[in-house]
């Protein structure tokens, strides 16, 4: 026995091959448009003004990748770092799984990018076309000189949306300004050109003509979404055993012998489904999550005097009457995962230290003997400032005793700067007790104690008989 929700698919019912039927979304006011809308606004705000920004004289989030330096406001991180993104990707993982265990695709319906902007370019198509019923007539039609003028305009709308996208993408990994005054004196190189056209392109063909389209057979998230669901799930739900059997409108128009329910089977829960879905027949892996059907429930239900909730969010056990369980095996391990995760990836950032080096002993030779009777051996030392200032560094050899370089050596570097160094390790003679010695060598920041590091290396002498 399982407590999986059986998962009703949409598409079944439709050939593959059979000619996509456009969706005409209804627009629809509530609570959780609000919600949704007030969410999509500030994460196009975000997305688009980020770039920006600008932090210590250069744009706050670059990531430039001729440099191989990816700055994120104070700090600047490198190819070095690479463990630490993977982290953070790991940690978006289970963040969306422990998401999608406790409120479904809420996710899809409210964050996930190809939402925002379809619900962007719906929000123009509405704007610019008229309502749900204009445009359905408009379309069935042969269009007039006012109708041609009106889809002009709304084509137009979403390649400048498109165009923003696309510019606003590559101008994080270019200064956008520079990038946005090469665009308009039309000087711009070959690779920006080409980003900023392909973003342009698939943004105003995911959000303008494949829409639910993407949702539907292009995200694997749809797909395997089911396996994380259970009946204690928050989900949108048509609650049948008040809404069955429908009325046909106001009209209370059912068998002698039945209780009629609360739903009029007015179909404004389908008309503002961006997916095109019925909710009333069960969750479908084409649901977002995203609330328009509840709105559009309660907004009819207010009219008619009844209590909302029809269409709302709850669980498949609440719907059963049976008690929802909030806390289960497997909810707890996600969020010890995600815990442990942020925990780890929290420790490993506030542990970092923005300075890399690289000690290389010279293999043409083993060793070879000062005029004092020193043994000397020959070093490469590469180092890498990765802070976003300048630090002069001191260098301290440990592990030998009498160890020490041939002149003291003070090395000063701008941010972001490299340097490789030829240096002179010299041991007294009597200090080796072995052929082959293990030494440390601290390179630590003069004016920035904390930033340290250590690396090790051999030593190698005379054997001794």
């Amino acid at each position: 026995m399982t407590d999986r929700i059986p998962l009703h698919d949409a598409t079944t019912r439709v050939s593959l091959y059979a000619k996509r039927e456009p969706i005409h979304v209804r627009a629809v006011k509530g609570r959780f448009q609000r919600l949704r809308r007030g969410l999509d606004w500030l994460l196009l705000a975000l997305y688009a003004g980020l770039p920006w920004l600008t932090w210590d004289g250069r744009q706050a989030v670059w990531f430039d990748i001729p440099a191989r330096q990816f700055h994120v406001f104070s700090t600047t991180f490198y190819p070095q770092d690479a463990t630490l993104l993977a982290w953070l990707l790991i940690l978006g993982a289970f963040g969306l799984f422990l998401v999608t265990v406790v409120a479904g695709r809420v996710w899809c319906g409210y964050a996930c990018p190809q939402s925002v902007w379809t619900w962007l370019f719906i929000w123009v198509e509405q704007r610019l076309e008229g309502s749900r019923h204009r445009r359905i007539r408009q379309d069935a039609g042969p269009l007039d000189a006012a109708a041609r003028g009106r889809k002009l305009a709304k084509h137009a709308v979403w390649l400048l949306i498109a165009l923003a996208t696309g510019v606003s993408f590559v101008g994080y990994f270019t200064p956008i300004r520079t990038l946005l005054a090469d665009l308009t004196t039309l000087s711009a190189g070959g690779w920006a050109l080409f980003w900023t056209g392909f973003f342009t392109l698939f943004t105003y063909l995911n959000a303008g003509w494949l829409r639910e389209q993407v949702c539907l057979y292009m995200c694997p998230y749809a797909r395997f979404q089911s396996v994380m669901f259970d009946k204690d799930t928050l989900i949108v739900s048509y609650d049948a055993a008040r809404g069955e059997p429908r009325t046909a409108g106001r009209r209370r128009a059912v068998a002698a012998d039945a209780t009629p329910g609360d739903c009029i089977d007015c179909q404004r829960c389908v008309q503002v489904c961006p997916t095109g879905i019925d909710i009333r027949d069960g969750l479908q892996y084409a649901c977002l999550g995203c609330a328009a059907c509840i709105d559009a429930c309660d907004d009819v239900m207010d009219q008619l005097g009844r209590p909302r909730g029809l269409v709302r969010y709850t669980t498949e056990h609440a719907l059963e009457g049976r008690p929802t369980r909030w806390l289960r095996p497997r909810l707890i391990g996600y969020l010890a995962a995600l815990l442990a995760m942020a925990a780890l990836l929290a420790w490993q950032l506030a542990e970092r230290v923005p300075l890399d080096a690289d000690l290389e002993r010279d293999r043409h030779q083993l060793y070879d003997v000062t005029a004092e009777g020193g043994i000397r051996n020959a070093y490469t030392l590469r180092v890498r400032n990765m802070d976003a200032r300048a630090h002069r560094y001191r260098l301290a050899l440990r592990g030998i005793d009498g160890l020490h370089l041939n002149a003291p050596v003070r090395l000063t570097l701008a941010p972001g700067a490299s340097r490789s160094l030829a240096l002179s390790i010299v041991a007294p003679a009597g200090s080796l007790d072995a052929p082959s010695q293990a030494f440390s060598l601290a390179i630590t920041a003069i004016d920035t104690p904390h930033i340290r590091l250590t690396k090790e290396a051999r030593f190698l002498g005379p054997a001794r008989r």
